[in-house]
């Protein structure tokens, strides 16, 4: 009988003894509370006025493209643009033409080249002055810029990229007389780490 009870008080005191571990084990917690997640933007902005800062009244999505007229053999003109990257992180800045068939019946785009070129405007009155013209991105035809595009680099934020396109020809057949055409041009930025 006496080692029963022993027993018996052995066992009670095994189980509070398991029990009062238990409770103690799962007793306790941590929190982290409020987590706060925001993604970054991949916004540009294109400038109205060249010699303009990047106060929002010069900002914008889209501008008038520029009209070319008496195109010939040889010829040659630029276009001067800046665009603003108005994200948070840097930009990969890409380019590409865009045009439907219907807005250049005489195929135009095989014969007009593009070619744009950095642009650094070192005293910020938008014009081109000598040495401000920097490296080029390669000539392409307008059909090429439509499928192959351009890689214009990165751009850091807050940051604006001067950019000139500069449009020509070398051969115009006498096809060609009298002929119009219609184009756009896209830019697209991709966020970066």
């Amino acid at each position: 009988m006496k080692k029963k009870i022993v027993l018996t008080l052995s066992l009670i005191l095994f189980l509070v003894a398991v029990a009062g571990v238990a409770i103690a084990a799962f007793g306790d917690k941590g929190e982290v509370l409020g987590s706060s997640f925001t993604v970054g933007s991949a916004d540009i902005k294109l400038l109205k006025n060249l010699a303009g800062g990047t106060s929002s009244d010069n900002l914008v999505d889209t501008l008038d493209g520029p009209s070319f007229s008496n195109i010939n053999p040889g010829w040659t003109e630029d276009y001067a643009m800046k665009i603003y990257n108005n994200a948070t992180t840097h930009i990969q800045l890409t380019s590409n033409a865009d045009y439907e068939t219907a807005n250049d019946p005489e195929e135009l785009r095989q014969i007009i080249f593009v070619e744009p070129f950095n642009w650094n405007d070192a005293n910020n009155d938008g014009l081109v002055d000598d040495g401000e013209l920097g490296s080029t991105f390669g000539k392409k035809t307008i059909v090429k810029w439509k499928t192959e595009g351009y890689d214009l680099s990165s751009v850091a934020p807050g940051s604006v990229k001067g950019m000139i396109l500069r449009f020509s020809t070398d051969a115009v057949s006498d096809t060609k007389q009298g002929a119009s055409a219609m184009f756009d041009f896209e830019f697209d930025s991709l966020g970066m780490e």
